[in-house]
């Protein structure tokens, strides 16, 4: 059967997110430390992280919105020091810039460029990427996250919802994530075909196999071209 669609986890799949999360905890905490440095001493990084951390377990109904997690972690962090207008806003624009502010992983780019060229693309994501920012929104046909759709990975609606936005069935679509849980199982349960995009070389250990394995993505990409060659 072939694939009609493809859609495609982002963090970890087309760029290291870890450089960006650090990096932007640190534009954060520079800030504080210039504008409200009793807030920065009270809240250094690991606080700050362990805060945020506190907060998504105890705010379960948040667990598909990382961005609101975030913006409730700024809220707590301030009123423990006594403020009670916290700079929300400009703090997650610092960290919202600092975190798109991502490095592709070398195949990323010339891989989309050939998958966009034969089946149409649609990202999904639990995080707060925005491929607009990043400079990737051309080549997707629709973009999901959690927080749009109101469920994450890997529950099969937010799968699901990719396949009514194309217009193609579950069985039509590939999708392709490094997670073996969010991205594969996930995908699985939503009838979807899966590829496992194993850039470390771990061993499946996960249940099922996925349909696929890749290393990266311009074997996908080479896939995706045979497959087109031969369904044509």
């Amino acid at each position: 059967m072939p694939v009609r669609a493809v859609s495609l986890d982002l963090d970890d799949t087309l760029w290291p997110v870890l450089p960006a999360l650090i990096e932007a905890e640190h534009c954060v905490d520079r800030w504080l430390r210039q504008h409200h440095p009793d807030v920065a001493h009270a809240w250094p990084i690991e606080a700050m992280r362990e805060l945020r951390e506190k907060i998504a377990r105890e705010h379960t109904h948040l667990s598909h919105d990382f961005s609101e997690q975030r913006r409730l972690t700024i809220r707590h962090a301030f009123a423990a020091c006594g403020i009670d207008d916290a700079p929300v806003d400009e703090l997650w624009r610092i960290y919202f810039a600092a975190r798109n502010n991502v490095e592709l992983y070398p195949d990323t780019l010339p891989a989309l460029e050939r998958i966009a060229g034969h089946v149409p693309l649609v990202s999904i994501s639990n995080g707060n990427a925005d491929l607009e920012v990043i400079g990737l929104h051309h080549f997707f046909h629709t973009r999901l996250n959690a927080s749009g759709v109101g469920v994450a990975k890997p529950h099969p609606h937010i799968f699901l919802a990719a396949a009514e936005a194309l217009g193609v069935s579950p069985a039509d679509m590939l999708h392709v994530g490094d997670d073996p849980l969010l991205d594969v199982m996930g995908a699985r349960e939503a009838g979807m075909r899966t590829v496992w995009l194993n850039r470390t070389g771990e061993r499946w250990s996960h249940g099922p196999a996925p349909d696929l394995e890749f290393p990266d993505m311009t074997s996908l990409a080479d896939w995706i071209e045979a497959s087109a060659l031969t369904d044509g």
